[in-house]
């Protein structure tokens, strides 16, 4: 239950970012060079991230680290100022959210759109849930060398999505 309820609290960070994405910048997400701007976030966050999940893979320990004594709700306000003042969350839903966004309001109708906004909030509710529950349940099974797995596919899987975003960048500045 805490870690869903840490989850909790960083969504709800995450859905101000992309209200204010949505908001406050929808309007200049239009402009040619903001769009090939937040491709570029987009690429560097994910490639940096990725590197650094490769990089990192062997600290990964199985070591029991459940927190016996947190009340939900210092785990929720301890997820929601994680997420709140993350330098890569705030790159990644100004870099990631926004390029999507940036491509999308010219092809959408603002009503789709929210459904898609309301789809990844949904989303993110049943991963978080997913993996507070998969920690539980398959904490045994998760060995150091299965953490270390996960690790590095998920960091190959970053680094791949970086390089496509790199290539739209790429292709809206070079070749547009």
């Amino acid at each position: 239950m805490p870690a869903w309820v840490v989850g909790l609290g960083a969504i709800s960070a995450d859905i101000i970012y992309m209200l204010l994405v949505y908001l406050g910048m929808i309007h200049l997400l239009d402009a040619p060079f903001v769009k090939a701007f937040l491709w570029l976030f987009g690429f560097f966050v994910l490639v940096y991230t990725g590197i650094e999940s490769i990089m990192h893979s062997g600290e990964i320990t199985a070591a029991d680290t459940r927190g016996s004594g947190v009340s939900l709700s210092k785990s929720f306000v301890s997820g929601f100022l994680m997420s709140l003042f993350n330098p890569l969350s705030i790159l990644f839903w100004l870099g990631i959210y926004g390029s999507i966004l940036a491509k999308a309001v010219n092809e959408y109708p603002m009503q789709q759109l929210l459904i898609y906004s309301g789809a990844i909030v949904l989303g993110i509710l049943l991963w978080d849930v997913t993996m507070a529950a998969a920690s539980s349940m398959f904490r045994s099974f998760l060995t150091p060398r299965v953490l270390k797995a996960i690790s590095v596919l998920s960091g190959l899987s970053l680094v791949g999505f970086g390089f496509y975003f790199g290539v739209q960048a790429a292709r809206l500045l070079f070749f547009h």
